[in-house]
């Protein structure tokens, strides 16, 4: 293009003197590309031999604030900032506005901290701060410098309980530290700075309340500000702030202690935490009132005062640090942050407050129960290493021996040579995931999960090839054939029933990620149906043979004769699934109903058919075979002849909320379950009436029928209204 204008040059300046490299030449090409403007036609481009479109894709944007990490800075250094009094030291030299400012820099400090909880990056939010960039420059400002060190060592605790559970996958940004100095030296200092600065303030505020005359036996010590009228109140609101910071750094300590036993220590520094929370929470008006300079009060504000923080350059750091975003953030405002930290110190407590059964079902059912507040990031990590710790459950228990006693064997198995088989130390592995992934947020462990069910089933088949070959070996000795025999099959057993567990808790994500539509609750419903049936399967083998072997080890030689009539009752675990195997079919079958009988609008897509979504939603369940033998074309001939009519003969709700009512007594002691049951029976009654008002009025037109999650969160209710 540049060759049709060779006729016409364009008149180029003389090029200033630009100093060239050894192997480069710099020539000045404004001119060129100016004239390229005024020629190229849309579409058009112009570019070097050496381009190509990976390298386009791959350049630098400029100019665009979202991408240029320069164009936004104020300051091109850290230093440049500091000459330029951003961060000053003191921060100010009347001692009354370094007070407010230093008490706002504590707050905003605590709303970028909660932000970087929520998985923005580290750089871009507490060390947003000048102050903790450059620890050193504070050594003067007592307060600032015990304030900066505690919050850099909480920052660091954090950080390596969060890389060591490796939950930071979620969230990529979270462990990235970019080099900055969180590894001050003296951490081990800080609380001992704390602590000489809070017991400083606390004397003052002694000295504040004292009388007239007791007030001149303490004149010799500093008064913090300059107005004496103000002195309490500033007291009160630093102490609070300074003994959060000391107990929450406490905290995380105590939680790090092995075996779980720092949790009692724990939960006394939580109930600090909370309380200091609340009084940070009453001296907002103090400060809002007293606020220096001009505040306006919004939702934005980021500090109890609302005024501005001194000291902090979000976007220094992005053009300083390469592999920080230079998209800037939102931080979290000053209500959002506290509540964000009450939440953490409850989610916290909860785990603290576990007795640490030695019992993998009883961790298993303690982390889906967990998992139903939505805890974040921080408190998930902490729950996942007290959970594994050395390949052991609770860093005591052997993994082996609580599989054992889950699969109901007698302790005489934890110590049986078969724990050394290369396939049941596989197992073992699987467990420890298992309750890995149960710790992640919900959409990465349903998607971990779906992957897991094969490696189970896979390993459930090794197992029973190891098994018949252990069992040949075994054969010679009568009694060590028994024992194998006995081992594996109970493991089998356990095996094949968590494996059912893995794919409802899978089927169960769904809804809380809300990856259903109403066309899909037919097929959903369905497919946990037969899920659930082979899940109660197992668990009642599993159950009958911890049954037999109780019996048989205490039954007498007398009773021998009784064998033929031992009792195989079910047990209440199994009816409390059999009544949600019934709620499960009945919504499966009504869906089914209301679509045969076009009370519901099927669904018109041009990109899916229904068989295209049955395989998208259960394609990793397929995968695994679980269950066996199921697919699109039996759940097509299951549903296909339901209607109304045949929904009258076998009433599944009415089932489901007489079997609850029924098992209610054997879960008197146990307050989440009888909730659960108290949620299955009124989704069952409000189901059950709204199927014999569609019965009723299959004719009317004026009937419609929609569906809501208001009693469950997994079993829709329906809702019967007329138009």
């Amino acid at each position: 293009m540049a060759e049709d204008r060779a006729s016409e040059p364009p008149s180029i300046p003389p090029r200033a003197s630009i100093p060239s490299g050894d192997n480069s030449v710099w020539a000045d090409v404004s001119p060129l590309l100016h004239a390229a403007c005024q020629d190229l036609q849309e579409g058009e481009l112009i570019h070097g031999d050496n381009f190509n479109l990976f390298a386009a894709m791959s350049a630098l944007e400029i100019m665009d604030p979202k991408m240029d990490s320069g164009i936004a800075c104020t300051y091109y250094s850290l230093d440049e900032a500091i000459e330029n009094g951003v961060a000053p030291v003191p921060v100010s030299a009347d001692k009354t506005t370094d007070v407010q400012c230093v008490i706002d820099i504590i707050d905003h400090l605590l709303a970028c901290e909660a932000t970087w909880h929520k998985g923005h990056s580290l750089a871009q939010t507490v060390y947003s701060c000048l102050y903790l960039l450059r620890p050193e420059r504070t050594l003067p400002h007592a307060l600032l410098h015990s304030y900066c060190k505690v919050i850099s060592a909480t920052c660091k605790a954090i950080l390596s309980v969060v890389s060591e559970a490796r939950t930071h996958e979620e969230e990529d940004l979270f462990t990235m530290a970019y080099g900055l100095p969180l590894s001050g030296d003296g951490d081990e200092k800080c609380l001992s700075l704390l602590n000489a600065v809070e017991e400083m303030i606390s004397r003052q505020l002694r000295s504040c309340k004292a009388s007239s005359s007791k007030r001149r036996v303490s004149e010799d010590i500093e008064q913090l500000q300059n107005n004496p009228d103000l002195e309490e109140g500033y007291c009160k609101a630093l102490l609070c702030r300074l003994r959060f910071r000391k107990h929450f750094y406490h905290l995380l300590m105590s939680m790090k202690r092995p075996q779980g036993r720092g949790l009692e220590l724990a939960r006394k520094h939580i109930a600090s935490c909370i309380s200091e929370i609340d009084y940070i929470k009453k001296s907002s008006d103090f400060l809002r009132v007293n606020a220096h300079g001009m505040s306006k009060q919004n939702l934005e504000n980021t500090t109890a005062s609302g005024c501005q923080p001194i000291g902090f350059d979000a976007s220094l750091n992005s053009r300083l640090s390469a592999p920080t975003p230079p998209r800037s953030i939102k931080i979290l405002c000053w209500e959002k942050a506290l509540e964000y930290f009450m939440k953490l110190l409850q989610d916290l407590d909860a785990i603290c407050s576990y007795t640490l059964v030695p019992s993998l079902e009883a961790a298993l059912l303690f982390v889906v129960k967990f998992q139903k507040s939505k805890p974040d990031l921080v408190a998930r990590a902490h729950l996942q290493l007290l959970l594994v710790q050395d390949g052991k459950l609770y860093g005591r228990d052997p993994i082996f021996s609580m599989i054992t006693r889950a699969a109901g064997l007698p302790e005489v198995a934890e110590m049986h040579d078969i724990q050394k088989n290369e396939f049941m130390v596989q197992l073992g592995q699987l467990v420890i995931n298992l309750l890995k992934i149960l710790c992640t947020n919900a959409a990465w462990q349903r998607r971990k999960l779906g992957k897991m069910l094969q490696d189970w089933r896979v390993t459930y088949v090794q197992l029973e090839m190891a098994f018949k070959g252990e069992f040949e070996e075994a054969s010679k000795t009568s009694n060590n054939k028994k024992v194998c025999f006995k081992i594996y099959q109970h493991i089998l057993a356990w095996v094949e029933e968590q494996t059912y567990w893995i794919a409802f808790r899978f089927l169960n994500l769904g809804f809380e990620l809300e990856l259903y539509s109403v066309h899909d609750y037919c097929m959903v419903y369905w497919y946990t149906y037969v899920v659930l049936i082979k899940l109660a399967e197992k668990k009642h083998l599993r159950m009958s043979m911890s049954s037999d072997s109780a019996k048989k080890k205490t039954k007498k030689k007398r009773d021998s004769f009784k064998d033929g009539e031992m009792d195989y009752q079910i047990s209440a675990a199994v009816l409390f699934l059999q009544s949600q195997i019934y709620l499960s079919e009945g919504l499966s079958m009504m869906f089914a109903a209301l679509r045969n009988e076009h009370r519901i609008v099927p669904l018109q897509s041009p990109f899916n058919t229904e068989h295209e979504i049955f395989v998208q939603q259960f394609e990793l369940l397929q995968k695994a075979c679980v269950p066996d033998h199921v697919s699109y074309a039996t759940f097509k001939e299951s549903t296909m002849h339901a209607n109304f009519a045949t929904l009258a003969i076998c009433d599944y709700f009415k089932e489901a909320q007489r079997i609850a009512k029924e098992v209610k007594s054997s879960f008197a002691n146990d307050p989440d379950t009888m909730a659960e049951l108290r949620r299955i029976e009124q989704v069952a009654e409000r189901n059950s009436i709204a199927l014999n008002v569609c019965r009723a009025g299959a004719l009317d037109p004026k009937l419609k029928i929609s569906f809501a999650f208001c009693h469950h969160p997994f079993y829709a209710t329906a809702i019967v209204k007329r138009s």
